[in-house]
C-alpha cells in the first residue's frame, strides 16, 4: 500500500488530499514538527534531506511535491478527474500553474517568512537592527512581489474555478493549494483567492483528507 509521510502543517497535506480526490488506497505515518518548526530527524530516515511530504510506493521512495503529484496522477489518475486535453490552453496553464507554485511563488512566501522569524528569534539586543534591515527587506522586495503574484493569480482565476479552466481541479491545483491557502489566511489576496480556497475547502475529498491528516493550521473543519 501507498504510505504518505506526513508532517503537520506542511506541504504534505495536498498529496492526502490528490489521493482523497482518487480514491486511492494509503496509509500515513506522521511526524511532528520541532519547536523550531523544523522537521524532525527521523524523516531522514525515508528521506536523504529529511523533509515532507515523501512516498512509499511498493520499491519506489519519492520526495518533492511536484514529482509526487505528477507520479500519482500518472499511475492512479487515469479516469478520474478530468484532465485537461495536450495541446489546448488549459494544458498549458495546467504546466504553468503546476511548476510555478514551488518555482516562483513559494519562495517569496518563505522569503517573507525568514524576514519576519529572523529578529523574532535573534538576541535582544539584536531585535532592533535585524528589525529595521529585514523591514527594509521586506517592504521593498517581498510586499511588491507578493502583491504582483496575487493580483496575476486573481485576475486567471476571475474568470474560473480552477486554474485550467475545468470543472474540477486538476495537478496544478493541488500544488497550489498550500500557497494559496497561505495567501488566504495571512489575507494576502483578494475575493478571488479567499473564493477559490474556500470551493476547494469545501470538497468532500479534501474534508477527508483534513481529518486523516490531523492538525492542520491553514483549514479547520
Amino acid at each position: 500500500m501507498l504510505t504518505v509521510h506526513h508532517l503537520n502543517d506542511s506541504r504534505s497535506q495536498r498529496i492526502l488530499w490528490l489521493l482523497e480526490e482518487l480514491e486511492v488506497p494509503y496509509e500515513i505515518k506522521k511526524y511532528q514538527r520541532l519547536p523550531t518548526l523544523l522537521a524532525p530527524p527521523e524523516l531522514l530516515a525515508v528521506s536523504s534531506l529529511g523533509k515532507a511530504p515523501v512516498i512509499t510506493d511498493g520499491e519506489v521512495n519519492l520526495a518533492e511535491s511536484g514529482a509526487i503529484i505528477e507520479y500519482i496522477m500518472r499511475k492512479y489518475g487515469k479516469g478520474k478527474l478530468a484532465q485537461p486535453e495536450e495541446g489546448t490552453q488549459a494544458a498549458l496553464d495546467d504546466l504553468y500553474y503546476l511548476h510555478y507554485a514551488e518555482g516562483t511563488l513559494m519562495p517569496i512566501f518563505v522569503l517573507g517568512f525568514i524576514c519576519n522569524i529572523v529578529p523574532e528569534r535573534a538576541p535582544w539586543f539584536m531585535r532592533w537592527f535585524l528589525n529595521m534591515i529585514f523591514g527594509q527587506l521586506r517592504a521593498q522586495i517581498v510586499e511588491p512581489e507578493v502583491k504582483k503574484n496575487i493580483n496575476m493569480i486573481e485576475s486567471h482565476l476571475s474568470k474560473r474555478d480552477w486554474l485550467a479552466g475545468g470543472s474540477e481541479p486538476t495537478s496544478a491545483d493541488f500544488l497550489m493549494s498550500y500557497p494559496m491557502e497561505i495567501a488566504d489566511l495571512y489575507k494576502l489576496g483578494g475575493p478571488v483567492t479567499h473564493a477559490y480556497v474556500k470551493r476547494m475547502q469545501a470538497r468532500p475529498a479534501y474534508k477527508r483528507a483534513l481529518e486523516r491528516g490531523g492538525e492542520y493550521s491553514y483549514a479547520k473543519l
